[in-house]
């Protein structure tokens, strides 16, 4: 088998505030293989976003990642890297494309010269051949007229539109790794589809990998070849995206799935609903975070359990400890 492209170890991101300690990613481990797409899975504030800008480095004060954190890309610690270092290796090697693209991209510049600029950030170039890179990306990602797309301003663009210039740019230096913050959250069905399909277009022609982050469980299956799923800063269950659907093995897991309509639902059928929230990274519970909301809750649960290999998947799940299965089957 091939190195990993990505581990993340016992990734830790804290914030020091005055009063109190937010442990807001609190022990994540994932794993990305060369050209394959991992999704990271999980409701709103459980942390999927501060892990991805954690592995590019941009935690910004009162938060850090904590000692202790691995973070190995092609070999290389990038939680031991230098400014410089992580300079070289953003947008060169590995790219990021952001939720919303009016957020990122400058109101005051063309298209064109930012895709322009990012080349020559990395590239010892001419002007004139970065904005010949940046019309060739823009084709690429299938804006039509390039040549005279690449003198608009980002509000002349529609969203989808924008948003495929995110992907330009992110591309422009030929990364092995593109992390996508939920790249098709403000974006129409439509459109999302078609964004979703020139991201595994591109995955498959340029061999690149992808951290795909995302709630859309329907995004998960039609992108991913692995899915971690996330909750309260630390992941419950990981491993392939066909095994985690047919057989999911945590409950988080299970009430997740349970909640996606099904196209042909009758209409006295309910959707199920998880009961209550994530809980404060302020103040996580001591064991289990998913307990107060679990319909599976038992005693043990009150400790924080590891992640126990089960099959092709991991889960951090105390019903799924291969001592307590044993000890069961022993009892009966």
């Amino acid at each position: 088998m091939s190195e990993p492209l990505l581990s993340v170890r016992n990734l830790r991101v804290y914030f020091h505030q005055r009063d109190r300690l937010v442990r807001a990613v609190d022990g994540v481990d994932l794993q990305l293989d060369p050209a394959k797409t991992l999704c990271l899975v999980g409701e709103s504030g459980s942390g999927k976003s501060l892990t991805a800008l954690s592995i590019m480095r941009l935690i910004s004060p009162p938060g850090r990642i904590e000692e202790g954190s691995e973070i190995t890309y092609a070999g290389r610690d990038l939680a031991a890297a230098s400014a410089q270092q992580m300079q070289s290796i953003r947008g060169n090697e590995i790219s990021m494309i952001f939720q919303e693209p009016m957020t990122s991209l400058n109101p005051a510049h063309t298209v064109g010269a930012q895709i322009a600029e990012a080349v020559r950030l990395h590239r010892p170039v001419s002007k004139a051949a970065a904005a010949e890179r940046a019309m060739e990306m823009l084709r690429l990602v299938g804006v039509p007229d390039p040549r005279r797309r690449s003198s608009d301003y980002p509000h002349q663009l529609s969203g989808g539109m924008r948003q495929r210039v995110m992907i330009a740019m992110a591309l422009s230096c030929e990364p092995k790794l593109i992390i996508a913050d939920e790249p098709t959250t403000a974006l129409d069905v439509t459109i999302q589809a078609q964004v979703l399909e020139l991201l595994r277009e591109l995955r498959d022609t340029l061999d690149m990998a992808v951290l795909l982050i995302t709630h859309d469980l329907g995004v998960v299956a039609e992108m991913a070849d692995d899915v971690a799923v996330m909750y309260a800063g630390r992941i419950v269950e990981r491993g392939n995206v066909q095994d985690t659907f047919a057989r999911p093995q945590h409950p988080y897991t299970q009430a997740l799935l349970r909640s996606i309509p099904v196209l042909g639902m009758r209409q006295d059928q309910r959707l199920t609903v998880i009961p209550g929230m994530v809980p404060s990274p302020a103040s996580w519970p001591s064991g289990c975070r998913f307990e107060a909301r679990c319909d599976q809750a038992f005693d043990r649960c009150g400790e924080y359990p590891p992640l126990f290999d089960v099959g092709p998947q991991a889960v951090a799940c105390w019903h799924r400890d291969p001592a307590a299965v044993v000890a069961e089957a022993t009892n009966r």
